[in-house]
């Protein structure tokens, strides 16, 4: 079984002087393309030589060397987030140029390296892939049915009430699915029908 890839908690940011040049890497989680941007938009500096960066959400992913030279800024932060084992993360490693230059290799090592270095002090948290199940039943059932979902780390995402009882759709992770299903069977005796919403 493969290593569950990893999102970050929150924000975080990492600096490193390169032969003068100052290198910022920023990362954050994003959960869209359009998250992905608008992070990138925010977190770019107008006074700086160069904002490259690279995001990552599944197997969407997108990278921008920013006038670097070609292959040397954005494909290494990309490479610098798959190998810190992460997924739906952005980061942009912003540039002050100090005068001297550091060659094709040594903007790839800079920037990769910055990114790595950024990804690896931050707070992470393990990806659990979720699904969306569904039901319907008597009023009298939905509190415990409710409980012994919550006991598998499900989260209610709607209720809604009619005449023919209450509708309930949740999320959980996808390895609690068949004992969710087990469970709703089990306390119904059969009766509720449990559809996957996702």
């Amino acid at each position: 079984m493969s290593e569950p890839l990893h999102t970050l908690v929150a924000g975080c940011r990492h600096t490193e002087e390169i032969r003068k040049s100052r290198f910022l890497a920023q990362a954050a989680p994003v959960a869209s393309p359009e998250q992905a941007q608008a992070f990138l938009r925010e977190a770019s500096f107008a006074d700086a030589t160069h904002n490259c960066w690279a995001w990552r959400i599944g197997q969407d992913y997108r990278f921008n060397d920013d006038g670097e030279p070609g292959g040397t800024a954005g494909r290494p932060i990309l490479q610098a987030i798959e190998g810190q084992g992460c997924d739906r993360v952005a980061v942009v490693v912003t540039r002050w140029y100090g005068g001297i230059k550091l060659g094709t290799g040594g903007l790839a090592r800079a920037y990769g390296g910055t990114a790595a270095e950024c990804l690896r002090l931050a707070e992470r948290v393990a990806i659990v892939a979720m699904a969306r199940l569904g039901f319907v039943c008597d009023f009298s059932e939905l509190a415990l049915l409710k409980a012994r979902l919550r006991e598998l780390g499900a989260e209610p995402l709607q209720e809604r009430f009619g005449a023919g009882g209450a509708a309930l759709e949740f999320e959980l992770p996808a390895r609690q699915v068949a004992e969710a299903e087990r469970r709703i069977a089990d306390l119904s005796r059969g009766r509720i029908a449990v559809h996957r919403m996702d």
